[in-house]
């Protein structure tokens, strides 16, 4: 049976955090707040739970996992090798809504479902989602809903089409900004942003000294 934790109260939050990463530990699932909207999780590493992450969500393998950091530093072990166009985005909107697809590190023993060796990594700006990611460690995290029904923006709206497949619910009040993470690509010869979001598109050019056209051009 799932349980809610309200995390504006400091005993539940702490009792929803211990139970949390239990579940994560036992290969169960998380419903979690982030800064852009609540999430779903698994322990990154545990190619079991993130199965039923995907099924949970009644998703295919073709649409891979993305994983949410604790800190900046935890993308140097996930990734191949850290491009600068990476670390100056890295330090211009993480912790925040700005998600990298970059080339996993080939050493590492996940699935995230059909990844074709990359990953898409973000480090969210919300103090219970950071206080889980930095105990338990890199999550596979993703939207808190069924494939093709609306984003969850609150607990409830998560719990409504999640139900029983979620172990802990961590109610973190309404997402505060409710739009999906910018998406960058870095995998190719240049950036490429594949969804616009929470980080506009020109200030993502600003930081690489780029023109916004082009982060644009050819993205679906």
């Amino acid at each position: 049976m799932s349980t809610v934790y309200d995390c504006g109260d400091s005993a539940s939050r702490s009792a929803g955090l211990s139970a949390a990463k239990s579940s994560l530990k036992s290969g169960r699932l998380v419903v979690l707040p982030t800064d852009t909207l609540y999430g779903i999780g698994a322990d990154a590493f545990d190619s079991t739970a993130v199965s039923s992450l995907l099924g949970a969500k009644r998703r295919g393998r073709d649409m891979p996992v993305p994983v949410l950091v604790g800190s900046w530093h935890t993308i140097d072990g996930l990734v191949y090798s850290v491009r600068p166009e990476a670390r100056e985005l890295i330090r211009a909107f993480w912790p925040g809504g700005l998600s990298l697809v970059v080339q996993q590190a080939p050493s590492l023993s996940w699935d995230l479902g059909d990844t074709r060796g990359t990953v898409m990594v973000r480090m969210p700006l919300h103090p219970v989602a950071l206080e889980l990611l930095r105990e338990v460690g890199p999550l596979a995290v993703s939207s808190a809903n069924v494939s093709g029904s609306a984003p969850a923006t609150t607990v409830e709206e998560a719990r409504a089409q999640l139900g029983e497949t979620v172990s802990v619910y961590l109610d973190g009040g309404i997402a505060q900004h409710a739009v999906a993470s910018t998406i960058v690509d870095l995998t190719g010869d240049s950036p490429r942003v594949l969804r616009a979001g929470a980080v506009p598109v020109g200030a993502v050019a600003e930081v690489l000294g780029v023109d916004a056209d082009s982060l644009t051009s050819g993205a679906a």
